[in-house]
């Protein structure tokens, strides 16, 4: 998958505000579908929809705890969309500068 598949499915599957407030959650806690359901106020059917669109993207891991499964956010995966975005905007960022009086380039 290029890097620009791959930034895309994950802004894709961010595209949605209760997907991202799912990742802010899952960033601090691992929690079942149940108890984000409640954080959330939303139905554990539609947590579950999030979750699977969320995990397709590779933002978050499922551990199997007993009878439940509790997610997490892959950490992994948000360095890798922090380093595909640095290198997405630098190039242009440096170009940008070049056309603005008085920046200076930070390198």
């Amino acid at each position: 998958m290029s890097d620009s598949t791959r930034l895309a499915a994950i802004f894709k599957a961010l595209s949605v505000e209760s997907r991202v407030r799912m990742v802010r959650l899952l960033h601090d806690h691992q929690l079942c579908v149940n108890a984000l359901a409640r954080r959330l106020g939303i139905s554990a059917a539609a947590v579950s929809q999030h979750l699977r669109v969320l995990r397709e993207a590779g933002l978050v891991a499922p551990e199997r705890r007993g009878l439940h499964m509790h997610y997490r956010v892959n950490a992994e995966a948000l360095r890798q969309c922090d380093e595909l975005l640095h290198h997405l905007m630098t190039p242009r960022k440096i170009a940008l500068e070049r056309y603005i009086p008085g920046q200076e380039r930070a390198e």
